[in-house]
C-alpha cells in the first residue's frame, strides 16, 4: 500500500517544501503526493513552487488541488475588482507578482501583461487544478466542507476554499475523515503542529507566518505520521 502524504499552503515557501519533501524521504514510486493549494503569495518563491508542483504533477503522479490564494492571483492577472485586487496585495500578493513577473519595483498593468504572456502555462495549470480529491477512507481539501450541504459535493466552489469557522467547528456529516489546510493549525489549536480531530485534520503549520511547515503521513485510516520543518521566514 502507497503512503499517502499531503502537504497545504505552502505559499512561496519552495525551500521548506523542497526540504520536507526529503525530511519525509518522498519516493514516488512507493509515495503518493497531494497537495491541498495555496503555492503562491507572502513567501519569496510563488514561480518556483508552481513550478515545482507542476513538475511533480506532471512527472511523479502528485495531485495537486486549487487553493483560494491560488484562484484569486488568476482573477487578479486576468482583471478584477478593485477590491479583490486590495485584499490580493493586502495579503502576499506583491511577492507573488516580484516572483511571476521578475521585477521587483513593477508597475502594476505592466506586470499583468508580462505575467499573461511569460507564464501562460502557469496560469493555465492553476486554472484547471481540481478542488478536491477522495480515496476511500480520506477527503483531501483546501479549506474544508459546508455541513450545511448533505451533499458535499455539490457545495459552491468558494466552500473549497474559503470556508472556516462552519466546517472547524462543526461535525462534518460525511464517514470519511476529512484533510485541510487555508485555516491554521496555531488559529485552531494554539500550535504549529497538525491538529487532529475525530472526523477532519487540519494540517496548515502558518509557514508563510514564521511557523512550520508540515506534511501528513497517511498509511491507512487511522494509521498517521507527521513531518514537519521550521519556516525560514515571515511574510504577512
Amino acid at each position: 500500500m502507497k503512503r499517502l502524504l499531503a502537504v497545504s499552503d505552502i505559499h512561496g515557501c519552495a525551500e521548506e517544501f523542497k526540504e520536507l519533501l526529503d525530511k519525509a524521504k518522498f519516493n514516488a514510486e512507493e509515495d503518493q503526493l497531494i497537495l491541498l493549494g495555496d503555492y503562491v503569495d507572502r513567501g519569496p518563491a510563488s514561480r518556483e513552487t508552481v513550478e515545482h508542483v507542476m513538475f511533480l504533477v506532471r512527472e511523479k503522479g502528485a495531485i495537486a488541488l486549487k487553493g483560494n490564494h491560488d484562484q484569486r492571483f488568476l482573477e487578479v492577472v486576468s482583471g478584477t475588482d478593485d477590491l479583490t485586487e486590495m485584499k490580493f496585495f493586502e495579503h502576499g500578493g506583491i511577492q507573488t507578482f516580484q516572483s511571476f513577473s521578475g521585477v521587483r519595483d513593477f508597475d502594476l498593468k505592466t506586470a499583468k501583461e508580462r505575467i499573461r504572456v511569460n507564464c501562460s502555462e502557469h496560469l493555465a495549470f492553476l486554472r484547471e487544478l481540481p478542488l478536491y480529491y477522495e480515496n476511500d477512507t480520506h477527503i483531501f481539501v483546501h479549506a474544508g466542507l459546508n455541513p450545511a450541504y448533505v451533499d458535499w459535493k455539490t457545495q459552491p466552489e468558494r466552500d473549497f476554499i474559503w470556508i472556516r469557522a462552519p466546517f472547524v467547528q462543526q461535525r462534518t456529516v460525511v464517514k470519511k475523515i476529512v484533510v485541510f489546510g487555508h485555516t491554521t493549525t496555531k488559529d485552531i489549536h494554539g500550535k504549529a503542529e497538525v491538529w487532529f480531530d475525530t472526523d477532519k485534520i487540519g494540517i496548515d503549520g502558518g509557514c508563510a507566518y514564521g511557523l512550520q511547515l508540515n506534511l501528513l503521513e497517511i498509511k491507512g485510516k487511522n494509521q498517521y505520521k507527521t513531518y514537519s520543518v521550521v519556516s525560514k521566514g515571515s511574510w504577512k
